[in-house]
């Protein structure tokens, strides 16, 4: 049996290649979510889909208000491991506007 070294080859779906020890670090488990809206109503229905969308991923997800007021809410989403958080991340694309 042969071994041979391969270099990183690019993703025929994106073209981006990337070390899954990088993406994933030990002790990143805290997405951070910065929502902007027209008023405080629109901030909180978009707040509620993150915890939705969190809540999938981890029920036991810590969420944290950072600060808010009529135009902006940031936040804080603490998962158990890191690759939650990434998994969050990720499907969280599909709430971005």
């Amino acid at each position: 049996m042969s071994s041979e070294n391969q270099e990183s080859q690019a993703c025929d779906a994106c073209g981006c290649s990337a070390e899954v020890g990088y993406m994933i670090k030990e002790g990143d488990d805290i997405a951070e979510v910065s929502i902007f809206g027209q008023n405080k109503h629109q901030l909180e229905t978009e707040w509620q889909q993150y915890l939705v969308l969190a809540k999938t991923v981890n029920d036991n997800v810590i969420p944290t208000i950072v600060s808010s007021d009529e135009s902006e809410l940031h936040a804080r989403l603490q998962f158990e491991c890191s690759a939650e958080k990434l998994i969050f991340e990720l499907k969280s694309r599909t709430l971005r506007k």
